[in-house]
């Protein structure tokens, strides 16, 4: 025992040394605090003016706590209501696994005066007026088709386009291949799961329609809007959820990762893989065993603790980009900067192309504001925008679960859900039989992520550049597991990128 005592803490050694060598990123923001002061940066639950515009000594102590990064400065950091703000010095937390939080970057956010940016917020409008069009329907509504034809026609839509075009078919995708293969929805937010003996259909709650039929949205009226900057928390919405259905709709996606658990879709992968027996990746050291079989390393628990643990290691990553280096904005803060400007109250510097988009004019039309509509009765969470949580969970999940299992696997009998909601209808598309196993897992990260765009609360960015950030921590776990156990192992995967690494 006393030799493995020393090979324990050898083997701590090593991977705390191999972190030590990391390269260690420049942390760089966009600038926009320095360009654009008190305009252009994250400051709900702050205090603000009667325009929205937070209190500059207010903004003054929230930077100086994400400088110094005291605990005390953060304790001064002044709130307008009782909503508090959401665990600001989480990225400031070390780590026995993976990187460590603060040595991963992510690029610069796009500035509030840059075309890249009009491109997300129009995005984010034509989100809001599709919101309760069922996916299946997208190829063949008009809306669909006016959002595709004015983001292909954007000087900076960084969104996925077929032959140079945003169409309906790809509308609010992901960007990787996988993404625009079969349905929107991802298979794994559909087929039921083999959890033990239970076996769970996804049917989700719901949100039922408002009065007369009508779609509920919220912070459209300029005063609630203004409350809730200020730390208004706005009663829970409570219609009845009277139906239990697949997802369909941007709402229903958006109502999902409303109230979902942070590793829910991935867990509920790998529950359904693992029940499919889906082949695993050829590196797994008992693939060709004749005499063995993984259990709690290379087999079915070591994946379940693998696919959840990474989670909070990822959160951790993200948290320090979003209150320490970028302090993006919300879109519905700038939803406010539009509405402002469009009506000629105040001039901000805002890249002229989403002033002058017509989806302002459907969107004023249909609430009286140019405000961004939210799902959200309480809007966004109280923590800034870039990088999003949702959306690096996902890139670190669904690289765990690229790596153990055989991505190019395919999944058979892929299934739809029924115009009713209440049940699933074989897809019958003509690329039914290329629906990959990495192509699906790529799939639920973007939906799970840009559900939240379609919620009203996150960037587009906020989800492209965070997947690969969650990407990261997941690669640098994966590295220690296969340093830290007895089997010669190996992961391949393919990254969100289309390279490929082994490991």
């Amino acid at each position: 025992m006393t030799d493995r005592r020393f090979a324990a803490r050898d083997a701590r050694i090593r991977a705390a040394e191999a972190e030590f060598a990391r390269h260690i990123p420049h942390q760089l923001s966009n600038g926009e605090e320095s360009d654009h002061p008190f305009v252009a940066n994250y400051s709900k639950g702050l205090p603000h003016n009667e325009f929205g515009e937070v209190e500059p000594a207010a903004y003054g102590l929230l930077r100086r706590a994400a400088t110094t990064m005291r605990s005390e400065d953060f304790e001064r950091i002044p709130l307008a209501g009782k909503r508090p703000l959401v665990n600001p010095q989480a990225g400031l937390s070390f780590d026995l696994q993976g990187p460590d939080p603060q040595a991963l970057a992510i690029r610069p956010a796009p500035r509030i005066d840059s075309a890249e940016n009009s491109g997300e917020m129009i995005e984010l409008y034509w989100m809001a007026l599709l919101r309760d069009v069922p996916f299946t329907r997208f190829d063949t509504h008009d809306l669909a088709a006016e959002a595709a034809t004015e983001l292909t026609g954007l000087s900076d839509f960084r969104g996925p386009r077929q032959d140079g075009e945003v169409t309906p078919q790809v509308l609010f995708r992901g960007n990787t291949r996988g993404d625009v293969v079969g349905p929107y929805l991802s298979q794994f937010l559909l087929r039921d799961i083999q959890y033990g003996t239970l076996l769970i259909p996804q049917l989700q709650d719901t949100l039922e329609p408002g009065p007369d039929d009508k779609p509920v949205d919220h912070l459209i009226g300029f005063k609630e809007w203004l409350a809730v900057q200020d730390g208004a928390m706005p009663p829970e919405d409570t219609r009845n959820q009277k139906v239990r259905r697949y997802i369909q709709t941007p709402r229903d996606l958006a109502h999902y990762v409303h109230f979902d658990a942070l590793y829910e879709a991935y867990l509920n992968a790998a529950l359904i893989l693992l029940h499919a027996k889906a082949p695993v990746d050829a590196g797994n050291p008992y693939t060709f065993s004749g005499n063995q079989i993984g259990f709690g390393t290379y087999g079915g628990p070591h994946i379940l603790s693998l696919v959840t643990e990474v989670a909070t290691r990822a959160l951790k990553a993200v948290w320090f980009q979003k209150w320490c280096v970028h302090r993006r904005l919300r879109p519905e803060e700038f939803g406010g900067r539009v509405h402002l400007m469009v009506s000629g109250k105040r001039e901000y510097p805002i890249d002229p192309e989403v002033l002058n988009s017509p989806v302002l004019k459907r969107i004023a039309n249909r609430n009286g504001s140019y405000l961004l509509p939210q799902a959200f009765p309480e809007g966004s969470p109280t923590h800034p925008s870039y990088g999003a949580g949702h959306a690096t969970v996902a890139g670190a999940c669904v690289t765990i679960l690229k790596a153990w299992f055989d991505e190019s696997h395919v999944i058979d009998r892929p299934v739809v859900p029924a115009a009713s909601g209440t049940a699933l209808i074989p897809y019958t598309g003509p690329d039914a039989d290329r629906l990959t196993v990495g192509g699906e897992l790529n799939k639920v990260a973007a939906n799970i992520a840009i559900g939240r765009n379609m919620a009203g609360v996150h960037w587009r960015t906020d989800y492209s550049e965070s997947v690969r950030l969650g990407e990261e921590v997941a690669i640098g776990l994966l590295r220690e597991v296969k340093h830290t156990t007895h089997e010669d192992a190996h992961f391949t995967l393919s990254r969100f990128d289309g390279t490929t690494i082994t490991i």
